[in-house]
């Protein structure tokens, strides 16, 4: 059996060094596959290729499709070259150089023409082709036009093409290569055979560079040429290209700190540590973190790339387990995203990956990617631990309260994460900026948390801290200082109706309106700062808890608001619309007005106003 030929074609050979009077040859042409065994990752279309020819199948079109750099080109010259091989007939195997492959491969052979589509997109172009067509090839067996970038073509220029496509002499085999299927034609489509190349997956890749490494007499780890062969994103092309450079970067020796550096990308350990901080909702130490990598010539939008990758991996592991999304990872990588898998939920991870997939695009069009990033990430550490859509949804279907435990009272946030972000190990970790408590659901009962829901201050503290205490969680303490009124709060109301008329004064329209018509008082008591009451049909189950917040934060102190079973009193907008009903009915009776009402027979009582009364606390009529 006649030795396999491994000679690349159109190398220009070995030179590039100085002094051998040799050009160099990037890595990209020089192994550029000969033949059909040489391609990667394209093993499907080999097959059927091989199979074709075997059993005599040949279409007259062929349509190769796929991204930059994946060999679309390289493959219709192969194609070419096992069309016209010599002395067997149309085949795959290719063991030796025939007669014509090393000018097909080389571009120059007279009966294989290739036409760049880009610079020759009109009629006049098509027709060469279409005339030289009807005669028989020079030396070889099948005349072969390869036409590269082919969606380029006019529209007149495909249809000047499709009769001589759909019958074509029995010596002519077209050939056609696109990145953009969707601008082809359908009736240009369906007169060929399409084959989608497919991206070359990174372990692949990674295995194809390191065999290439060694022929170059270079070295590299196994880290920097998994992270070359990601950052291809599936093009070989491309990978070879990196790797060129990186070669030539270190000299021979490529390690995965001079690749990053190279690229721009931010070392993955310190974008886990980056991504904990997120999670556990550390603002200060997450900016300083981000504010390093910059610093270290990592690139803003490229972070929030790696930032969405991470947290796709970890979505990944966390839905399929295994060995899931754990391609061209390092042993350190696929531990840490195991980690964030182990201790995250999906709702967190899949509402991190949405903010920041939008947030990649604010940082490609902000005027200054830094500052947008640092958004991203401030927005990231703030929702972090708020509760899930699901734990919402329990909540407010169960008959629970959302508890909120504050509101930000300075330039950051605090608080204990969520349990997810504790698992991690972060959360009793210092922090930065000071500021706000969490959201948190509490429990699914009939009636809203209180603070003897609580079993000890030890409990406290594991999820609040002291500065989220000293700002807008004291009522949660008991000996803790009373909170401070907001600025222009009113005085302690003394009686249901006097909340209903401090709401209004609020302008909280909604609140005044549910405690008016859709609540029974149980129990008012103002020395202890206690309200019970019952929640008739239409009020919100968030009710309990949203009035307690707000009289907390309108009268300085501390109040606490329950649920009862069962009704108390008639509501007050009910027992308002009665009161006014009856003094409408008494008004009526008065011999002065029944004189107007019976000389103005349309005119009714809608309203009474009082010119002066006293205040009473009592009534909130009005």
């Amino acid at each position: 059996m006649a030795k396999k030929d491994t000679t690349r074609t159109g190398d220009g050979g070995e030179g590039g060094k100085p002094g051998t009077g040799k050009p160099y040859v990037v890595l990209a042409r020089k192994y550029r596959p000969a033949s059909f065994e040489d391609l990667i990752g394209q093993s499907a279309m080999v097959t059927t290729l091989k199979n074709a020819f075997t059993s005599g199948r040949i279409a007259q079109g062929y349509m190769l499709t796929g991204v930059r750099g994946v060999g679309k080109t390289t493959t219709a010259r192969i194609l070419a070259r096992g069309l016209n091989y010599e002395p067997d007939g149309p085949t795959t195997d290719m063991p030796t150089l025939g007669p014509h492959c090393a000018e097909i491969m080389e571009s120059r052979h007279p009966d294989v023409i290739e036409m760049d589509a880009a610079s020759n997109t009109g009629v006049d172009n098509i027709r060469e082709i279409i005339e030289s067509a009807r005669y028989k090839p020079l030396v070889a067996r099948y005349k072969v036009f390869i036409i590269d970038e082919v969606h380029m073509l006019s529209k007149g220029a495909f249809n000047a093409l499709l009769k001589t496509l759909e019958e074509p002499p029995e010596h002519v085999k077209f050939i056609f290569a696109t990145t953009e299927i969707r601008k082809v034609p359908v009736t240009v489509l369906s007169r060929c055979q399409r084959f989608d190349l497919r991206r070359v997956d990174v372990p692949e890749l990674t295995a194809h560079f390191k065999s290439i490494v060694a022929k170059e007499g270079a070295t590299a780890d196994d880290d920097a040429l998994a992270l070359i062969s990601r950052a291809a994103g599936g093009s070989v092309r491309d990978g070879l290209s990196i790797l060129d450079q990186a070669i030539a970067m270190g000299q021979g020796n490529v390690t995965e700190v001079s690749v990053r550096a190279m690229l721009g990308l931010a070392d993955r350990g310190r974008l886990f540590d980056l991504l904990e901080l997120l999670f556990a909702g550390k603002a200060g130490p997450a900016l300083s973190a981000f504010a390093a990598l910059i610093h270290d010539g990592a690139d803003a939008s490229q972070l929030m790339g790696d930032l969405a990758e991470a947290v796709h991996i970890a979505t990944r592991i966390k839905a399929v387990g295994g060995e899931a999304g754990m391609e061209g990872l390092s042993a350190e990588e696929r531990r840490r995203a195991g980690h964030l898998a182990q201790s995250l939920s999906v709702p967190l991870l899949t509402r991190a990956w949405q903010m920041l997939l939008k947030g990649f695009d604010e940082v490609a069009r902000a005027p200054n990617p830094s500052a947008a990033a640092e958004m991203v990430l401030i927005r990231i550490c703030y929702t972090a631990d708020l509760p899930t859509p699901d734990e919402i949804i329990r909540t407010l279907g169960g008959g629970g309260v959302l508890v909120r435990r504050g509101a930000p009272a300075g330039g950051g946030r605090s608080g204990a994460p969520r349990e997810e972000a504790r698992a991690m190990g972060l959360g009793d970790a210092p922090r930065a900026g000071g500021g706000a408590p969490r959201e948190a659901s509490a429990s699914h009962g009939p009636r809203p948390a209180a603070p003897d829901d609580f079993d000890s201050d030890d409990d406290l503290s594991d999820r609040f801290d002291e500065e989220a205490a000293a700002a807008d969680v004291s009522d949660y303490f008991e000996g803790a200082e009373p909170m401070q009124p907001v600025q222009g709060g009113l005085a302690d109301p003394s009686s249901f109706g006097a909340v209903v008329a401090l709401a209004k004064q609020h302008r909280e329209a909604r609140l005044s309106l549910h405690l008016e018509e859709h609540v029974s008082l149980v129990k008012f008591d103002r020395v202890a700062g206690a309200i019970d009451f019952y929640l008739l049909e239409g009020a919100p189950k968030e009710l309990a808890n949203e009035l307690r917040e707000k009289l907390n934060r309108w009268t300085g102190r501390r109040w606490v608001v329950m649920l009862s079973k069962t009704p108390g009193e008639r509501p007050i907008g009910e027992v308002k619309r009665e009161q006014i009903a009856a003094e409408i009915q008494s008004l009526s009776a008065h011999p002065a007005v029944k004189a107007v009402l019976e000389a103005f027979p349309d005119a009714s009582i809608d309203e009474v106003r009082r010119i002066a009364r006293e205040d009473n606390d009592d009534s909130a009529t009005g």
